[in-house]
Formats: structure tokens, sequence, C-alpha cells
């Protein structure tokens, strides 16, 4: 072997610590998991410390089958002060007629609709939600998608997590028990390489907020200009959280996951999501580029047995096959402590699933490199670097892209310096939708 190219020893080296790096995060993420998940508060109210109110954003586009119910689940939460802000931008929208149902069957909770939204920049939750926004009347804000679906104290939970040090509370994407292949394969996703990665992110700090259920101090989005500040961008989520960090204020998740209960899952629909959520990765942080591809069990699997057996002569076939294995059973036990109980399929539909999402993973990253144009419903965005995104014509054609946003000052501001962001989300692989 000593007649290879010296570059070649360096390659190797470097994948085998890329891997021991890797090996890391499942360790810590199935540690911090066990230790974070479903642990119950002890922390109760006092008369001199009441619990404080919070103003529910609930953005709503169109009705499916599971709607109702995972918004009368927010009706119904074990939490003393708190009120509904609909959000509906059409007004033709058939969850207009839903939402009122609802209001008129709890007339006994603080609830309202707002119907028109705003247009405060490309961003089409933000537009919607806005007129929530502003008219919130809690220093609390929590920010909940349709799909999400709660238990009685999830909300007092999240509460409980928000100290004095912190500014935002999220929760950790995860899925409801349901039917079928897709439902499977959803749960397989988030339950593993999604959970892996915003678990030992929590623990390191690294931004990986996702917006679909967290909870925010209004005062500091205000002194950041507002939830219009981060109209422009579509990945809003993720900006929030870089600039409420650059204020000097912490995060982290709740004890809780987010529990998704879309009631329309399929493939298709759901391949078409983790290829939206690649593009605007790719866009925010370039390296994802090379990491998250390296970050895949059978890339990753494949290099450091090459890396081995150049280094230490170790047969290249067993030692893949052992970190395939290691790798699958490390997911099944990060899955059984997110899920917390019984899983609603058979171990052998496990395994289906994960060989599908490994298998398929690449592929899907291939695909948004491919066409980093962005399809959200009947609208296509195209992002800059950095994250900053503009609208496509109907005609296919650009529009001019709108100047860099400034946010008010505190945050950076002009001339700010994005290099500590983008020094932790280059850790970071990795993390987002």
């Amino acid at each position: 072997m000593s007649h290879l190219p010296a570059p070649l020893y360096g390659f190797a080296a470097f994948f085998m610590i890329f891997w021991l790096g890797t090996w890391m995060v499942h360790v810590i993420a199935i540690c911090y998991g066990r230790y974070k998940l479903h642990k119950k508060s002890c922390k109760l109210p006092t008369e001199a410390q009441p619990l404080p109110g919070v103003s529910i954003l609930k953005p709503l586009m169109g009705v499916d089958p599971n709607l109702q119910h995972n918004l009368e689940t927010f009706f119904a939460m074990d939490y003393p002060v708190y009120e509904l802000l609909f959000c509906v931008e059409d007004k033709e929208d058939p969850a207009i007629q839903l939402v009122e149902r609802l209001l008129a069957k709890y007339p006994l909770v603080d609830a309202a609709l707002f119907v028109g939204g705003s247009d405060v920049g490309v961003n089409p939750k933000i537009n919607n939600i806005h007129p929530g926004y502003m008219a919130a009347k809690y220093d609390f804000v929590m920010i909940s998608d349709s799909g999400i679906k709660m238990k009685d104290d999830t909300l007092l939970d999240m509460v409980q997590n928000m100290s004095e040090k912190h500014a935002l509370v999220h929760q950790m994407p995860f899925t409801c028990d349901r039917d079928g292949f897709a439902a499977t394969f959803e749960k397989v996703f988030f339950g593993t390489v999604q959970s892996r990665i915003y678990l030992s992110a929590d623990v390191l700090g690294i931004n990986c907020h996702t917006g679909m259920s967290c909870l925010l101090r209004k005062s500091v989005i205000d002194q950041l200009g507002g939830l219009k500040a981060f109209g422009c961008y579509l990945a809003e989520d993720f900006f929030i959280a870089r600039e409420v960090t650059r204020l000097g204020w912490k995060m982290r998740i709740s004890n809780q996951p987010a529990l998704q209960n879309s009631g329309l899952c399929d493939i298709g629909s759901f391949q078409a999501r983790l290829i939206r959520w690649a593009k605007l990765r790719v866009a925010m942080v370039p390296t994802t580029i090379l990491l998250e591809p390296l970050s895949e069990c059978m890339i990753l699997g494949a290099l450091a047995a090459w890396s081995a057996s150049l280094l230490f002569s170790w047969d290249p076939v067993v030692f893949y096959l052992v970190h395939v294995l290691c790798w699958f059973l490390s997911d099944w036990l990060l899955l059984s402590i997110v899920q917390h109980g019984s899983m609603p399929f058979h171990k052998f539909e496990f395994v289906v699933g994960w060989l599908f999402r490994e298998l398929t993973g690449p592929y899907l990253f291939l695909h948004a490199l491919w066409n980093p144009a962005i399809r959200w419903r009947t609208r296509t965005y195209k992002l800059h670097w950095g994250g900053i995104a503009y609208e496509l014509s109907n005609a296919a054609t650009p529009e001019a892209p709108p100047p860099a946003p400034t946010l008010s000052e505190g945050s950076g501001g002009p001339g700010g310096s994005d290099e500590g962001s983008l020094e932790a989300t280059t850790k970071q692989r990795l993390l987002v939708s």
C-alpha cells in the first residue's frame, strides 16, 4: 500500500474521523433523548408566580380529514389562560366554516378568526398569520401548524421550559400513530434521522429550530422588527432562531415531541416535502452540499469501509455490514425512545421503512440540487445563497430579487456579522426542516 499517493491516506483519515464523529451524534441523541423526552415537569404554578397567558397562532389553508380533530385538541388543553387566533388568507377557504363551527361549539374559549392575511413578504405563512400576530395580547406567542395535534399538557410543558434565559421553545417534529406504509415511513424518518440531528443539536447549542410548533417571547420578536422582518425568507423559523440567539437569548426543545397528524399521508407528497427542505438547507448552509450526503448510512459506511481497509487492512465487506447493522439497531433504539410506547407497526415494517429511507435519501438530495426552485402549493420560489427568497412569475421568469433585509437595531442590523451563525450552521450539516 506504500506506493499509493499520500493524499489518499489523508482522505481515508478524514472519512474515518467523520465516521467516528457521526457515531458520537448517535450516542448523544440516544442518551439525551432518554433523559429529555417525555419527562414530566415538577414545577407547579403558585399565586406568586402564576402561569403566563399564551396567544396561539394557527395558520390554516384548506381542510383535510383530521383538521377538525387537530383543532379541537387546542380548545381542550389543560392550561388556564390562552387565546386561539385562527388565520386564513383566502376568503373562500373551507377552513373558515370549520373554524366558525368550532367557535360556536366552544364559546367559553377565547378565540378569534382573521381572514385576508397581510402582504409583508414572500413567505405565505408569515403573510397569513401576521394579522393574528399583531392582535396577540399576551407576551408569549405560540405558532402551531394546522397538522399539529396537542396533548392536554403540551402547552404547559412548553411554557415551563421557557426560563428567564430563553426566548424560544420548540417541539421536536414527530408523528401520530397512523395506518399505512406512508405513515410508517414518516415515523421512521422523524424518529431516526431527524430526531438524531435535532437532539444532538439541542445539546450542542446548534440552530435546529423548525417552526411547526414553537413558543416565542413576543417582546423579543418585536425587538427584531416583528414577524414581518422575516417575511423575505421561506425558512423563517431558522432565521428567527438565529436572530433570537444573536440577541443573547437561549432556545431549547420541550419535553414532548410535536405530533403531526395530517389526514393526507402518501409517499409522493412526503418526499416532495423532504426535497423542499433539502433545497432550503442548501441555500441557507451551502456546506450542506458536501456534508449531508456524507452523513447518510450507506454512503458513509462505504467510505469508512474503504478507509479502514486502507489504513488498518480491515476487511471492507465485514466492516460495512457491521456498520449498517449497528446503524440500524441504534435507529431502532432512538425511535423507541421518541415513540415512548409500543410501535404502531411490526418490526418487519420498520426494516422495510428504514431501508426505503436510507436508500432514497441520497436520491432525494440529488433531486433537490438538480432543480433548486421550490414549489409551494400553487407558487414557485427561488432562493439566493443565504436564504432570501423571491417568487417566480407565471412565465417562469425570475423577478428582480429584493434587496437584502435589515432587522431592527440590536439584531446585528446593517453591517452585522453572520460569522458566528454560519460557523454554527456549518457544524450542523444537517439540520432543519
